[in-house]
């Protein structure tokens, strides 16, 4: 059976016969309610990024003088920051040819680890416009922000009512990580690209998925991820195909994406070995980024939380928490808030939590990676309290100021970065 789309109708007021009290004036509610959807959203969106933006000039008017600016930079610089910087020089000067190496002999940290999606673009728009990176990396991230926001929309839509769809539209606006959507990071893309592939996928337009998931692969190291999710997709559609037809061309399509993707969530680690001559270059790089709290070991899947949850907590407790977290997760999947969202949306997420398992080693940038998590917030936006729903933004708002003061702001040296 296709996935439903909800009709106009959920958008219509209860009736209730005690009238219920206003928080907005009538007639605001009223033009509100006339809005399409989609100014809703813009609407929504606009808010967010005005508060995230005061927040951000707040905290760069505290900042001292660091490795990228001065003090007190302005906004476009102080968005620009951390792997901001790393983008710069990919859009500038590409990639290196022979990787650098640490005193003690090992691949230290360098461009690979960062895919060219995003800078490729940003530096065609550089090339168009004459305008500089910081500013052009601003806008590009905003405008994909946006575009994701709206398809988000569209994706829930297929499964809650209209009031839960928009609710946690707005929460994606408001979260915690949505600086993300206006600083000069690879995110805003990804989730655009992330959002409109699985919108792709819950309409079952396969072929349409092709060079979706060509971008996206080449934008955040997620191939892999999507591919198992594609993969859980197909089986399930097998199973289920007495209720819910499965005919050959669908089938031909969907096994044919799978495996493109598959191919394409190994294309990245491929490029750095040919442009390097080195097999391991992308991995040896990733791990890099490690060595400074474990140092230099063999990526070995699957062992990565352990030896983070042993590095922050100690052993055994590190293991035990690391344990009660994957039970936690896997749990979680199977709340009924969490199924209403769909089969396809639970296995994206649980094929991302698995990858993240597999080859991330968890620290401060944790929560950057754990955006790609967000049709979860469908779960987070279905109960219909106002008073739920006014504390939860005024949270979300709250966890935003206290993730850039301790992960975006440069303090002295500073070992927790976003």
């Amino acid at each position: 059976m296709a996935e439903r789309t909800l009709t106009p109708d959920s958008e219509a007021p209860r009736v209730s016969e005690r009238p219920q009290k206003r928080i907005l004036p009538l007639g605001v509610v009223v033009r509100w309610r006339l809005m399409p959807w989609w100014l809703r959203v813009i609407v929504v969106y606009a808010a967010s990024r005005v508060i995230t933006t005061v927040l951000m000039l707040v905290l760069a008017g505290m900042q001292e003088a660091n490795p990228w600016t001065g003090a007190h930079p302005a906004y476009a610089a102080f968005a620009n920051i951390w792997d901001g910087r790393w983008y710069e020089i990919i859009a500038g000067y590409g990639y290196p040819s022979t990787l650098p190496l640490t005193d003690d002999g090992h691949i230290g940290e360098n461009a690979w680890a960062f895919m060219p999606g995003y800078p490729a673009l940003v530096r065609v728009l550089m090339e168009i416009t004459g305008l500089q990176w910081s500013g052009l990396a601003v806008f590009v991230s905003v405008a994909f922000g946006l575009g994701a926001a709206l398809l988000f929309h569209r994706l829930l839509r297929t499964r809650l009512d209209a009031s839960s769809t928009l609710f946690a539209v707005t929460l994606f606006c408001f979260a915690p990580l949505s600086p993300m959507l206006q600083v000069g990071y690879a995110e805003a893309m990804y989730l655009f690209l992330l959002t409109l592939a699985l919108l792709l996928l819950v309409r079952r337009r396969y072929w349409l998925l092709f060079p979706v998931v060509a971008v996206m692969a080449l934008t955040r190291p997620s191939g892999l991820a999507f591919a198992l999710a594609l993969g859980l997709h197909v089986i399930h559609r097998w199973f289920t195909r007495a209720r819910d037809p499965f005919p050959a061309g669908e089938v031909v399509a969907s096994v044919s994406v799978t495996i493109f993707t598959g191919l394409m969530g190994l294309a990245w680690p491929a490029a750095a070995w040919i442009a390097t001559g080195s097999m391991t270059a992308y991995f040896d790089t990733e791990l890099a980024w490690r060595a400074p709290y474990i140092g230099y070991q063999e990526l070995i899947p699957f062992t990565a939380w352990f030896q983070s949850g042993a590095w922050w907590l100690g052993s055994p407790l590190g293991y035990i928490v690391v344990a009660a977290v994957i039970l936690g997760f896997g749990a979680a999947l199977f709340l009924p808030s969490v199924r209403r969202l769909g089969v396809d949306l639970r296995f994206w997420v649980a094929s991302y939590g698995l990858y993240l398992l597999a080859v991330f080693f968890p620290q401060s940038s944790t929560f950057r990676l754990l955006t790609p998590m967000f049709p979860l917030l469908g779960a987070l936006a279905q109960p219909r309290s106002r008073l739920y729903r006014v504390a939860l933004v005024l949270v979300f708002t709250a966890l935003q100021w206290g993730w850039l003061y301790i992960c975006w702001a440069y303090i002295g040296y500073d070992w927790s970065p976003p």
